[in-house]
């Protein structure tokens, strides 16, 4: 067991100085930091929150003795999905007890001080942190975006030990909050990329192969195309988290501790792992669908993570002046969706046809109209657990080849 150094501020804390919620959450960290060996902690800057989408009682009794306690999260703290849309209550087609409870939870997060965002892409909020900063996040693809994209320090903090460290502002000094340990230790190259791959679908079929590959070492990619944008990068990362724990990659000439392969190493030698060609890719991109092409449909969700305005950007042009043969579900955040308003586009959509999620994601919760054929998807991590979810098949393809299949009614790729 480490011999942990507490500060002042950690003693004042243990001591309910700031309250006896502080108190009982620096209790855990503790705990906590005893296990993973960390000798100190670190002040942390904001945290966000995954332990809001209901997944029984003990979800809502952790958060309600806090709240019992009056507690306060002491850095600002963004809320990633529920178990509700809570903007447009009249989607859900569960259980009302789901309804109720998924929707206390939601609340009593609330009322400790947590900013309602609801969304599983923090970073595209106005809390989105900086390089350098250290942060407590939760859920996966937000994790490891902080990390490569961003550069801001958080490791993969889970259900209630991150509401812990909201509530402290503290985290233990182990892990991705170390320079050392940022390191990449595996290499993976990209030698070739089938030419008619779009970025976005190239993206996901890299993070595919990275996921499976690297577990949970820190990788470092090179090869890719610079002209990845953040949202390609936002998708690479959210599949490779998924098909892996990958909290962290580099990809050189993109991410921000990458600039060369020496940076990303720290100097080091390092394995490389693999060598990705394009049939390679081809066959991991192939495998992300479970049903042929040309099937027929019922839906396409996209959105997974939560849709970006550059999205939207990309969507309307596709989309307009077509009629929509099956159901569009698209999953976004509040702040996404305020922007849509603005722009007029919510409604310009809900006109065509399609279902504008937030709150939540379709692959998490009782949405889809019907759930008896084949969804297409243009996320990897959808493709990844719908089928588990929601007992579908599915068809991946990219975001042209999503609003092609929606006009076609069945699974169309270019």
């Amino acid at each position: 067991m480490s011999q942990i150094v507490l500060d002042s501020e950690d003693r004042a804390l243990l001591g309910a100085e700031m309250g006896e919620a502080a108190a009982l959450a620096m209790r855990l960290l503790l705990r906590f930091a005893e296990a993973v060996g960390a000798t100190k902690f670190l002040s942390c800057t904001r945290a966000h929150i995954d332990g809001c989408l209901y997944h029984g009682q003990v979800s809502i009794d952790f958060v309600e003795r806090f709240v019992a306690l009056d507690g306060k999260v002491r850095v600002p703290t963004t809320l990633n999905v529920g178990s509700m849309d809570l903007i447009h209550p009249e989607l859900f087609n569960g259980d009302d007890a789901l309804r109720r409870d998924g929707t206390r939870l939601m609340r009593a997060h609330e009322t400790l001080g947590c900013i309602p965002s609801f969304t599983c892409a923090p970073y595209q909020t106005i809390f989105r942190p900086l390089f350098g900063e250290q942060i407590a996040w939760a859920e996966s693809n937000a994790i490891v975006f902080a990390n490569s994209v961003i550069g801001a320090r958080t490791n993969r903090y889970g259900d209630f030990i991150d509401l812990a460290c909201a509530l402290t502002g503290r985290v233990p000094d182990y892990g991705l909050h170390r320079s050392e340990n940022r390191r990449a230790s595996v290499r993976i190259d990209i030698r070739e990329v089938p030419d008619d791959l779009p970025n976005d679908a190239l993206a996901i079929a890299v993070g595919h192969a990275v996921g499976s590959m690297a577990g949970d070492a820190v990788p470092v990619i090179t090869g890719l195309p610079h002209d990845l944008s953040e949202d390609d990068l936002k998708a690479l990362g959210a599949i490779a988290a998924s098909s892996g724990s990958v909290a962290m990659f580099h990809a050189v000439g993109l991410t921000p501790e990458a600039r060369t392969l020496q940076d990303a190493t720290q100097g080091q030698n390092v394995p490389l792992i693999a060598t990705l060609d394009a049939p390679e890719l081809r066959r991991v991109f192939d495998s992300l669908s479970t049903a042929p092409r040309g099937s027929a449909i019922i839906a396409v969700s996209l959105g997974t993570p939560h849709f970006s305005i550059a999205e939207f950007d990309r969507l309307m042009p596709l989309i307009r002046g077509h009629q929509l043969k099956v159901d569009l579900y698209i999953n976004t955040g509040r702040g996404v969706f305020a922007e849509l308003q603005a722009r007029g586009w919510d409604r310009e959509l809900q006109d065509q046809g399609v279902t504008i999620v937030v709150d939540t994601c379709t692959y998490v919760t009782s949405i889809m109209r019907r759930l008896d054929g084949v969804v297409m998807t243009n996320s990897g991590k959808w493709a990844h657990y719908a089928p588990g979810n929601l007992g579908i098949g599915v068809v991946f393809g990219a975001l042209e080849d999503c609003i092609a299949s929606a006009v076609a009614g069945k699974a169309v790729r270019a």
